[in-house]
């Protein structure tokens, strides 16, 4: 298994079992859904959501067989992962991690390779080899090739200077 960070559980939410997890998960659509698997704790101690819902910048989760604030009460502060290969995205959809490697391209050329992605409020960022940083958004991305490695962006006014 393939672990990926996807939030922290922040608190209990009544006393029936539901629990507050903070994320920033690009894919939440795909993911908290009944029946997914997600790993919670430095153990990665398998749950599975049984219902979600949003409220207010919480994803509020129910987990099959916890309905019991006494039973989940210790998960708060953990961390929440999912199995990776459990993910399962449209065809040219792509995490931003899977993508440290590629080279990125503006007008046919070279500007850096991807070292690192940064995840911030807004969306994540990735970082090339030489400090650049290009927002992992549709306005500047334009295609990412698997095969090849490499990331074509928009040029966009002020991105490079």
């Amino acid at each position: 298994m393939e672990f990926f960070y996807i939030g922290k559980l922040v608190n209990t939410h009544g006393i029936k079992g539901e629990v507050r997890l903070l994320s920033n998960f690009r894919y939440k659509n795909k993911i908290f859904i009944p029946g997914f698997k997600i790993y919670i704790g430095k153990d990665k101690k398998e749950y599975v959501i049984e219902s979600y819902r949003k409220h207010k910048n919480f994803d509020m989760l129910v987990f099959k067989g916890y309905y019991d604030i006494n039973q989940v009460e210790h998960l708060k502060g953990c961390y929440v992962y999912i199995n990776k290969q459990d993910l399962i995205l449209d065809k040219n959809t792509f995490l931003a991690v899977d993508l440290i490697g590629f080279n990125v391209i503006i007008n046919d050329k070279l500007i850096g390779v991807v070292k690192d992605v940064l995840t911030t409020p807004a969306n994540e960022v990735l970082v090339l080899d030489n400090k650049v940083m290009i927002p992992y958004v549709k306005a500047f991305i334009n295609k990412i090739d698997t095969n090849k490695k490499k990331i074509i962006v928009n040029d966009v006014k002020g991105l490079l200077s």
